[in-house]
């Protein structure tokens, strides 16, 4: 292969954090960003899933480390940004995956489980953005990627805080993309159609649920995190420096039937 090709889409001397980066699309990412030569620093809640998912990484050759973070309040964003700024220099590459997924019927829906899913959802990506796009624009390149749903464009399945926080999301993409695309940060969102994640286990439990699901896409199958590890590095890549702005449905179809 070209060698030149292969440059396009490495990943060599740039650094990435992946939040939700321990389970789910968030690890398949994190794998793939790794693979294609960037230094990795995954955070998520747990810290046991993160410390396994590091020893994988490393294991592959890459450098990776972790940070255990509750993103569940402004300040547990902020803290995460204060520990990343003492363990790497910079980052080249942000990756908004993690996510909660409170679903409960619209008039059952409490105020409590709506500031939960905005603060992860939401609030979390803002501020990891507010905390690092600067840097990004002032270096001249960067990546943001946020990880958006169907419910971004579409109601379905008790959307509810869900879907708010993701059609938002969604919002805060082309915000963001507009303040520092010009300066070399490109900023996207990936929206994946029904994948089984420990976000999604409900779901998994209802097999004519998951097979109705299937069907509704023009693939034939539900989506599996490893769908995903491809257009991620397209996205964290130089191969990526025109596509900013945009909400990247990957979803066999799902969105457009």
């Amino acid at each position: 292969m070209d060698q030149s090709l292969v440059d396009l889409f490495a990943l060599k001397g740039r650094t990435a954090l992946v939040t939700g980066g321990s389970s789910g699309i968030g690890r398949a990412i994190a794998e793939a960003l790794c693979r294609a030569g960037a230094q990795l620093v995954v955070a998520a809640r747990r810290p046991e899933p993160l410390r396994q998912t590091v020893r994988e990484l490393r294991a592959l050759g890459g450098t990776a480390d972790w940070i255990s973070a509750d993103l569940g309040s402004r300040a547990g964003a902020h803290a995460l940004a204060d520990e990343l700024a003492a363990k790497v220099d910079r980052v080249d590459v942000l990756v908004n995956a993690a996510g909660v997924n409170l679903r409960p019927p619209l008039p059952e829906l409490t105020e409590r489980e709506w500031d939960t899913t905005m603060a992860v959802n939401l609030d979390a990506p803002y501020v990891l953005g507010q905390r690092l796009g600067p840097a990004m624009a002032e270096a001249g390149w960067g990546r943001i990627i946020n990880l958006a749903s169907q419910q971004t464009i579409r109601a379905f399945g008790n959307s509810g805080a869900y879907g708010v926080s993701k059609a938002a999301l969604a919002g805060l993409t082309r915000s963001q993309a507009e303040a520092w695309s010009a300066r070399g940060v490109c900023v996207n969102a990936l929206a994946p159609g029904f994948v089984a994640t420990p976000l999604t286990e409900a779901v998994v439990r209802d097999p004519a649920r998951t097979e109705a699901l299937a069907r509704r896409t023009m693939a034939g199958r539900n989506g599996e995190p490893a769908d995903f590890t491809g257009v991620a590095v397209f996205l964290a890549s130089d191969a990526s420096a025109y596509v900013t702005g945009q909400t990247i449905f990957v979803d066999g179809g799902f969105s457009a039937t």
